[in-house]
């Protein structure tokens, strides 16, 4: 079964509410087997339009990726979010 990843774009407003989201978040990502792979690093915008953090997570597979998304733990999280950020993410399935 091929892993799947999130793949997030995120612009924060305020930083301080943020923390909120990620602790909020967590028990969500833990129950679903996600592994970040990054997370707010450097990052260089070299074609398009750029946000100012870019997170990459690993999911054991696109089932996975999918139910944490839509799981109520983390729809509250998201709730949080986007209040206080702007943003997008994209479940990508990988490879074998």
């Amino acid at each position: 079964m091929p892993k799947a990843y999130w793949i997030a774009r995120v612009d924060v407003r305020d930083a301080e509410t943020y923390k909120d989201y990620v602790a909020a978040a967590k028990p969500a990502f833990e129950a679903y087997g996600a592994r970040f792979l990054a997370r707010g690093g450097t990052t260089e915008l070299v074609e398009g339009a750029g946000r100012a953090r870019n997170v990459v997570i690993e999911f054991p597979s696109m089932q996975h990726a999918h139910d944490c998304y839509h799981s109520t733990q983390y729809q509250h999280a998201a709730s949080i979010r986007q209040k206080v950020a702007d943003g997008e993410i994209v479940l990508v399935e990988g490879f074998d």
